[in-house]
């Protein structure tokens, strides 16, 4: 069976250095990624089907050195893996508030469940009643938290680790003019001008 095509993301630059944080001081292959192209790629990413191989393709108007270029797959894919690791450790760390929150909304539901039962076996009346609705209502409002986390919260982080996991994998290709020739960018106020494209 053949395997499915590369899913190719094209981008345009005038000059390599765009695609990196130009305040980043770091060496080249740590530099984070300019804050648009990174947005950008996210925003690709969020839209694949599961189960392909993603290609960045990026067309520079001006040519690179080619020591620069040698090294800028392993810089966006060293980026994006640095990123999906500071979401595994959210992700275990959501777990963990969700597990703490999860046993101090239990004890506190049963305290106010066990209370409501005493005030009601030392007499009746409507204010008795009262406190009774009210403490159930505490205790299962007090369970709100945890629910939230092991219902809601936990999977956008997860489908968001695994989408940057399948970028620290994406192959980068680097086009650059031949013969003088430059690719179309945008003006002189336009950072960057991107383009999809599937190969």
């Amino acid at each position: 069976m053949q395997a499915p095509p590369n899913i190719a993301l094209m981008l345009r630059l005038r000059e390599l250095a765009q695609l990196f944080n130009s305040m980043d001081p770091s060496p080249f292959v740590d530099r984070d990624l300019d804050a648009d192209a990174e947005e950008f790629i996210m925003s690709w990413a969020r839209e694949l089907p599961a189960g392909r191989d993603l290609e960045l393709a990026i067309q520079l108007s001006l040519p690179s050195p080619a020591g620069s270029v040698a090294g800028v797959g392993d810089a966006v894919r060293r980026y994006f893996a640095t990123r999906a690791a500071i979401k595994r450790l959210e992700f275990g760390q959501m777990m963990r508030r969700g597990r703490v929150s999860l046993s101090v909304g239990s004890v506190f539901l049963t305290g106010c469940l066990l209370l409501g039962e005493v005030l009601a076996k030392s007499g009746g009346g409507p204010v008795v009643d009262i406190l009774r609705e009210g403490l159930t209502i505490a205790g299962w409002v007090a369970m709100w938290r945890p629910l939230e986390i092991y219902l809601y919260d936990w999977w956008p982080l997860l489908e968001e680790r695994r989408r940057l996991d399948l970028l620290a994998r994406i192959k980068v290709r680097i086009e650059m003019p031949q013969d003088g020739t430059a690719f179309p960018v945008g003006n002189e106020t336009d950072k960057e001008q991107f383009h999809k494209a599937a190969a």
